[in-house]
């Protein structure tokens, strides 16, 4: 299997990457070795031929509470299930010299086939997850299909609809 990215490595120039929000800033110049080392998440990056990072997306397990689904989802899951296992796409960021290539795009179809591909063989996931940092990545994260989870900032994208992308 082809995949657009690698696993983030000590050989990627971390502290050039500038994608203009300064969480995901520090996140990726700071932060992430400590949660790859606790295992609280996995990075993926796209780099260019110096190392630089393009884009970065992380992913880890997480779950959510079954009520907060909207009805149309609620009902077709078992009620004995009071959280059910999604895939959270905790950050995904683009460096702004590439923020008009579509970089974005391929970063999140990536995350999409991976955690599918997990979900079919590896750990149950019913659906992937976002949490958007603003109006912005709340309207990129729309057009991909993902849905506002109800009294909620989180974001939702059922792993049925992933399949039907690549299965």
């Amino acid at each position: 299997m082809i995949y657009l990215t690698k696993i983030i490595d000590s050989l990627a120039d971390r502290k050039s990457f500038y994608c203009g929000k300064s969480s995901l800033d520090h996140y990726i110049h700071k932060q992430v070795d400590q949660d790859i080392c606790r295992k609280l998440a996995v990075c993926f990056i796209v780099t260019d031929k110096n190392c630089k990072i393009k884009g970065y997306y992380t992913l880890s397990n997480d779950n959510i509470p079954a009520d907060e689904l909207p009805e149309e989802y609620k009902m077709k899951f078992p009620k004995a299930y009071s959280h059910l296992p999604v895939t959270l796409l905790g950050r995904l960021a683009v460096d702004q010299k590439y923020q008009v290539s579509g970089l974005g795009k391929l970063l999140l179809i990536d995350a999409l086939k991976r955690s599918y591909e997990v979900a079919l063989k590896s750990i149950g996931s019913m659906a992937i997850i976002v949490s958007p940092l603003d109006t912005e990545a709340e309207k990129f994260y729309q057009k991909y299909g993902f849905v506002k989870l109800p009294d909620s900032a989180k974001m939702f994208l059922p792993m049925k609809t992933v399949g039907q992308l690549f299965g």
